[in-house]
């Protein structure tokens, strides 16, 4: 059998509620390692918080962080890393016009660097994951660089609000996509960026062909990953509008979706309830 890719987001998706990989699923997924299957993250987080799951899973492969914004490999210098940034008055402009819809908080990643425009604990400990540096401040003042990404928070009655004058104003620069976890936010990254085009990015250095790559997920910024696959595979605990576009819907994150599905797929007779892997 040829190699597949098989492409994890992690929040809602790889990770339970209690943001661990269960046994079953992380059975499944060495099982299929070892049988030559590559496994690669497709994620929004950065690298250092989705660093632990890379490592329990052995991955040897390239990651795809911020959505697609950031793609390299941990273990592979010679691997050319694509770092796309917001354009640094587009992103003054979105700046200045998000605080004039009063929005929670705004947050700037560039890499390993967090900058938060509102001091909130919850949201400093949610980002601190990976001791990043972190700087919290009036963004208009505080970043000298061009990000990488901008989170926004807001109260769920705004939400629709904001996409709408983003996509006004801003749609001929920027891609912004809601995502629900850790936090509630709405995402804004560079024109074209998204999980698909980093592993249209990738695939060629695995040297596998884009029929033979399988995608799970279950939010707004899954889309893109889940029409480019070969298989495309949406968690139960998905978007309905996510789900419509998949080929197949799977169990919940909570219930070893990603684990029974493969092990359906690839048909490998791994008992759910007795895990031959740990």
């Amino acid at each position: 059998m040829k190699p597949y890719l098989i492409c994890l987001d992690l929040d809602g998706t790889l990770l339970n509620d209690e943001k661990t990989i269960s046994p079953y699923t992380k059975a499944v997924l060495q099982r299929l390692r070892s049988e030559g299957h590559q496994l690669m993250i497709a994620t929004g987080r950065p690298f250092r918080a989705c660093k632990q799951y890379y490592q329990a899973l052995n991955m040897t492969t390239p990651v795809v962080n911020f959505n697609g914004a950031y793609v390299h490999h941990p273990q592979d210098p010679s691997f050319e890393t694509m770092h796309e940034t917001l354009d640094t008055g587009i992103a003054t402009s979105i700046i200045e016009s998000l605080k004039d819809f009063g929005v929670s908080n705004i947050i700037a990643e560039i890499k390993d660097h967090v900058y938060i425009d509102n001091y909130d604990q919850r949201l400093f400990d949610g980002f601190s994951m990976g001791n990043p540096k972190i700087e919290v401040g009036n963004l208009l003042t505080n970043i000298t660089q061009a990000p990488t990404s901008i989170l926004v928070e807001a109260e769920e009655s705004i939400m629709v609000e904001i996409k709408r004058m983003l996509t006004q104003f801003y749609a001929e620069n920027i891609e912004h996509r809601r995502w629900g976890s850790p936090f509630p936010v709405i995402e804004i990254v560079n024109k074209g960026i998204n999980k698909a085009r980093g592993i249209e990015y990738v695939k060629d250095y695995l040297n596998i062909d884009r029929s033979q790559i399988i995608a799970f997920g279950d939010e707004d910024n899954d889309i893109d990953m889940i029409k480019y696959a070969r298989h495309g595979i949406v968690m139960d605990n998905g978007l309905a509008s996510l789900k419509e576009m998949g080929d197949h819907v799977t169990y919940n994150n909570n219930e070893d979706g990603i684990g029974r599905y493969l092990n359906d797929f690839f048909d490998l007779n791994m008992s759910y309830e007795e895990p031959k892997y740990s």
